[in-house]
């Protein structure tokens, strides 16, 4: 069976954007700076990108407000570089309660299976709402970057929304193309806080039983 190379797509579509006048907007929902530090240098280019920080997956609020901060911190450095377009942030409700009714009778469902299936649908639910909302010209997600997050389910869920939201979905598989590693460099080039699980409750108690 074919399965549809993201990257591909997404590259078909940076390829049909205006070069000339207001670049299109996109609201792309980030789980953290790390993960959206090579995101943002990629894609700042072609898009006026307003970051949308919703992740009511993470469980301890401190832990919450630390990565907030630091998607604030890697935004305003951004912001200094002379490439690419500004970048602005969204700061979401911190909502873990919908995290916690989302994942009910999964308790025990291994790390990325249907629990985690319904934590992306319920953060880019969320996300596709507000770009309708808005009238963003395309909604993403820089989850796909992540070698641990299944890029294709993804996908299948953001080109669902579209549907239902009426509000292009633009796909990716970020980890393409050494995204993951750019990632990395870019993290320890700006010192940014990384962390070594998704945020909720049942990740962190995983990466605990394995060390």
């Amino acid at each position: 069976m074919n399965q549809t190379n993201y990257q591909k797509e997404l590259e078909k579509i940076l390829e049909k954007l205006p070069k000339n006048g207001t670049p299109p907007t996109l609201l792309l929902h980030s789980c953290c700076a790390p993960c959206s530090s090579y995101v943002l240098e990629y894609l700042r280019t072609h898009f006026l990108i307003t970051v949308f920080y919703y992740n009511p997956n993470i469980s301890a609020s401190q832990e919450y407000q630390r990565r907030m901060e630091e998607q604030i911190r890697l935004i305003e450095i951004y912001n200094t570089l002379p490439e690419g377009h500004p970048v602005s942030i969204l700061k979401g409700d911190y909502e873990p309660q919908q995290f916690l009714e989302a994942a009910r009778g999964l308790e025990d469902c291994p790390e990325g299976g249907e629990r985690c299936f319904r934590c992306f649908d319920l953060r880019l639910r969320r996300t596709a709402l507000c770009a309708a909302q808005a009238g963003y010209g395309f909604f993403a997600t820089t989850l796909t970057i992540s070698p641990l997050k299944n890029a294709r389910k993804l996908n299948e869920i953001g080109y669902q929304l579209s549907q239902e939201y009426n509000v292009p979905w633009l796909p990716s598989d970020f980890k393409k193309k050494e995204g993951y590693k750019r990632s990395i460099q870019l993290s320890a080039q700006y010192n940014l806080y990384r962390q070594d699980y998704c945020g909720c409750a049942y990740s962190k108690a995983t990466r605990e039983n394995q060390t």
